[in-house]
């Protein structure tokens, strides 16, 4: 997705290592507005921490508090496989008023994006190095996403890989879960095929209604949308809002 989740499907990063050392110092992580890093010299003498989004939950076993994520309440959208952030960065730059979680496999691409949140100064963003299938899962609460954004998840074209996709029942069903009563859940891909099988999947869930999908700026568009789209390449896009009945268990 958005350019890092095609290419390290097979690679599992849950949980993270504890020697990268990501969180405030503690090793359970932060609970505050800010994560920090702690950054080491040559010589192993530690240098004064500096702000980072990168946020590393105290416990992986257990839901995430968005207050304690964020260090306030405000309405929280997920950005599934963030790649170099370019959606993201726009996202919290148009809505200061909620927050972004950008999730990734890829350590090293997030800590690019960070950059890029540092520059910017977005004090509504937080990055996750998590598998997503775990995070929507395990630690995602009941009702507290208002929007997902999940772009140009792996297509897994071939037969024998279908099951590896992201969206089955159950993953849908975990979409409906996590989502606030009125939430949304914004898809796109080149994959035409497997557009049509997502688009079938959650309109036979019940858990949601199509709407008109969001037209976005130049400067939103993702890594992978430019080169699809740089190649002529169509790109399908569909929105949808969570209602309250559904079919799957």
């Amino acid at each position: 997705m958005h350019g890092s989740w095609r290419h390290t499907y097979g690679k599992q990063y849950w949980p993270p290592k504890i020697s990268e050392n990501l969180s405030d110092g503690r090793r359970g992580g932060t609970q505050g507005c800010r994560a920090e890093r702690t950054v080491a010299s040559v010589d192993g003498l530690r240098q004064e921490s500096r702000p980072t989004a990168i946020y590393k939950p105290g416990n992986y076993l257990e839901p995430l508090n968005w207050q304690a994520v964020f260090g306030r309440e405000a309405p929280v959208e997920i950005d599934v496989g963030c790649g170099k952030g370019a959606f993201l960065a726009w996202a919290a730059r148009t809505r200061p008023g909620h927050d972004f979680l950008g999730v990734d496999r890829q350590l090293v691409r997030l800590r690019k994006v960070d950059r890029k949140v540092q520059r910017h100064a977005l004090t509504n963003v937080r990055l996750l190095r998590l598998e997503f299938s775990y995070l929507i899962s395990k630690l995602i609460p009941n009702a507290s996403v208002s929007a997902y954004y999940i772009f140009f998840p792996d297509p897994w074209p071939k037969r024998r890989h279908a099951a590896k996709r992201l969206f089955q029942p159950s993953f849908v069903t975990e979409l409906h879960r996590t989502l606030c009563r009125t939430g949304i859940v914004n898809v796109a891909t080149d994959d035409a095929p497997y557009f049509a099988q997502i688009s079938e999947l959650v309109n036979a869930s019940g858990f949601f209604r199509a709407e008109s999908q969001e037209v976005l700026p130049e400067e939103a568009q993702t890594e992978f949308e430019k080169i699809f789209l740089a190649k002529g390449q169509s790109i399908h896009r569909a929105r949808w809002r969570r209602q309250a009945q559904g079919i799957f268990p």
